[in-house]
C-alpha cells in the first residue's frame, strides 16, 4: 500500500514520493511567542506530529523543523503593553509554549526548533539574492518583494491577482504594486534591530531594522533542507499570504522550482463558527484545558475528524472525547488483564483480528492520512478484544503479547494509549461480581445487576460502565 497525501499546490492527491528515497525534509509553520498557544494551534501541532510519526513508521528517516518566531510585530506591539522589552517577552511565551508541546506528549516528534533571530545572516542573503535578480526593491530603509515580476505568484491559493487586495495587504507609500510585501522594515525607536548591508543598484546600503515575516521561514529551511525539501504543513489560513510568499521568496532566489514538493494545510478549530484567533480573544489556551482534561483528550477530539476539515469546539465535544477515552483504556485494560495460557483454540481469533486490524488502519493512514477511519479501526477492535476477554477464560501468551504490541504501536501514532493504567487490575472476587452482573443484565435483571454495581463500588473501588460498545470496569484511581 502506497502512501497517497493532498498536495495543495497540484489541489489533488498525489502518491508520496520523497526528493531523496527514503528520507524526508518536513517543515511545519511554528508559533509567534507574544502569548500562550491556544487549542486552534494545538490542532495543527498533534496534526503534523501524527503525520511525522506515520512516516517514520512506514520507515522513512524524517527531520521535522519547526520555526519560533521571536522577532515580529506582534511580539513588539504586546511588549509594549507589558513594559518589557522585546527579548523578555519572546524567551517568556517560547518556554511556555514548549512546556505545552511537552505536556501534550508531541515536543519530542520535532528535531529542530528553529529561532528566527538566529538566522538574520540567512535573510540577508537571500534579499541580496532578491536584489540582484530584481525581484525586490528598496524604499528609505524598507525592502519590498516585487510581486508582479514574479510568474504565477497565486499557484497556492489559485486567487486570481486583482482579488489579492481584498485580503490581508501591507500598507506603505511608494510601493510598485499594492499587494507587494515586506523582506526588511526598518527600525523605528525603541524596536528591537539589526544592521545588515546589502548591495542595491550598485550601491551598498546599510539597513537597520528586522525582518519581515515571510522570509525568516524560507531563510531558515534553505539553511536546512537546501533550496527545495518535501513537506511543508500549516494551518489553510495561511495559504496566502503567507506560504504564497514564502514560495515567491525562495523560488526566485534559488531559481529552483518547486520550493517543496507536497504542500499540506490543515482546517481550523472554531468557536460559534469561528476560528480560534489570539487577535478575537476567542480561545481556550492549552494550558487552561489541561486543567481540566488530560492531553490525549485533545489527542482523540483531533483525530476523530480528518486534518483539512475544521472542527466546532465544544465543551460537550471535550466530555465526549474524555468518554471514549476512558472506555479505550478500560476495554483494552480488560483485554490486557485476561489469564495468560501457552496457548488456547481461540488464539487464531486474536490473530485474525490483530492482522485486519494492522491492514485497515494501513490503509486508512495511508489514504491522506484518514485518522477517523484509523481510530474506528482502532476501537472496533478494542471493542473485539473486550468481548473475547468476557467470553473467555484465558488466551495464549504470544497472541496476546502480540496484540498489545501492535495496538499499542498503532495508537501510539494517533498519540493515543500513552498512559499505563490498562495495566490496573481488579480482585478475582470483583471480577466474579461484573461476570455475574453481566448475566443479570442479559436476563433482564437490571435492579440486581444495579446492586452488584453499587457493591463493585463501594466494596472493591471499581467503576462499571456501560456504553455503546458494552461494559467496561477500571478502578475508581485510574478514571
Amino acid at each position: 500500500m502506497v502512501l497517497v497525501v493532498y498536495n495543495t499546490l497540484s489541489r489533488s492527491k498525489e502518491e508520496f514520493v520523497p526528493l531523496h528515497d527514503k528520507k524526508v525534509s518536513m517543515f511545519v509553520c511554528g508559533q509567534t511567542v507574544y502569548d500562550d498557544a491556544h487549542l486552534g494551534h494545538a490542532k495543527n501541532y498533534i496534526t503534523f506530529a501524527i503525520v511525522s510519526r506515520w512516516l517514520r513508521k512506514l520507515g522513512y528517516q524524517v527531520k521535522y523543523v519547526q520555526n519560533i518566531t521571536d522577532v515580529e510585530d506582534k511580539i513588539i506591539a504586546r511588549a509594549k503593553e507589558r513594559g518589557i522589552s522585546a527579548k523578555e517577552l519572546a524567551e517568556l511565551y517560547e518556554k511556555r509554549f514548549l512546556e505545552d508541546m511537552t505536556d501534550l506528549g508531541i515536543k519530542g516528534d520535532v528535531d529542530v526548533y528553529m529561532r528566527s533571530h538566529d538566522y538574520i545572516e540567512d535573510m540577508r542573503k537571500q534579499m541580496q539574492q532578491l536584489l540582484d535578480k530584481g525581484y525586490a526593491y528598496v524604499i528609505e530603509g524598507d525592502v519590498y518583494y516585487d510581486v508582479s515580476k514574479f510568474k504565477d505568484y497565486t499557484k497556492l491559493s489559485g486567487m486570481k491577482l486583482d482579488e489579492l487586495s481584498k485580503h490581508r495587504i501591507e500598507s506603505r507609500e511608494g510601493k510598485i504594486n499594492v499587494y507587494d510585501f515586506s523582506l526588511w522594515k526598518a527600525a523605528k525607536e525603541g524596536e528591537p534591530s539589526w544592521e545588515i548591508k546589502v548591495k542595491y543598484n550598485g550601491n551598498e546600503v546599510a539597513l537597520v531594522g528586522r525582518p519581515g515575516w515571510h522570509i525568516e521561514d524560507t531563510a531558515m529551511t534553505y539553511n536546512v533542507f537546501g533550496p527545495q525539501y518535501d513537506l511543508h504543513g500549516g494551518a489553510a489560513e495561511l495559504i496566502f499570504p503567507h506560504h504564497t510568499n514564502e514560495i515567491a521568496q525562495a523560488e526566485a532566489a534559488s531559481g529552483k522550482t518547486p520550493l517543496v514538493k507536497y504542500w499540506m494545510h490543515d482546517g481550523t478549530m472554531n468557536m460559534k463558527g469561528v476560528k480560534m484567533s489570539k487577535s478575537l480573544r476567542n480561545f481556550i489556551k492549552i494550558r487552561e484545558f489541561l486543567k481540566n482534561y488530560e492531553a490525549e483528550v485533545l489527542s482523540l477530539l483531533v483525530v476523530s475528524t480528518h486534518y483539512r476539515k475544521e472542527i466546532e469546539y465544544t465543551d460537550e465535544l471535550a466530555k465526549e472525547s474524555e468518554k471514549r477515552l476512558r472506555y479505550l483504556y478500560a476495554a483494552f485494560g480488560i483485554f490486557y488483564g485476561m489469564h495468560e495460557a501457552e496457548r488456547t483454540d481461540s488464539d487464531g481469533e486474536v490473530n485474525a483480528a490483530i492482522d485486519a486490524l494492522a491492514e485497515r488502519f494501513t490503509s486508512a493512514m495511508n489514504a491522506d492520512f484518514d485518522t477517523p477511519l484509523a481510530l474506528m479501526s482502532l476501537t472496533q477492535t478494542i471493542n473485539m478484544l473486550r468481548g473475547f476477554a468476557s467470553e473467555h477464560e484465558s488466551v495464549g501468551k504470544a497472541a496476546k503479547g502480540n496484540a498489545v504490541k501492535v495496538i499499542l504501536e498503532l495508537a501510539h501514532a494517533l498519540n493515543l494509549l500513552g498512559g499505563d493504567r490498562y495495566k490496573e487490575t481488579i480482585s478475582e472476587d470483583a471480577r466474579k461480581l461484573v461476570a455475574r452482573r453481566e448475566q443479570l443484565r442479559k436476563g433482564k435483571k437490571f435492579d440486581e445487576a444495579d446492586v452488584i454495581r453499587g457493591e463493585l463500588r463501594d466494596k472493591h473501588g471499581v467503576v462499571v460502565e456501560d456504553t455503546e460498545y458494552g461494559t467496561v470496569w477500571y478502578t475508581a484511581d485510574g478514571n
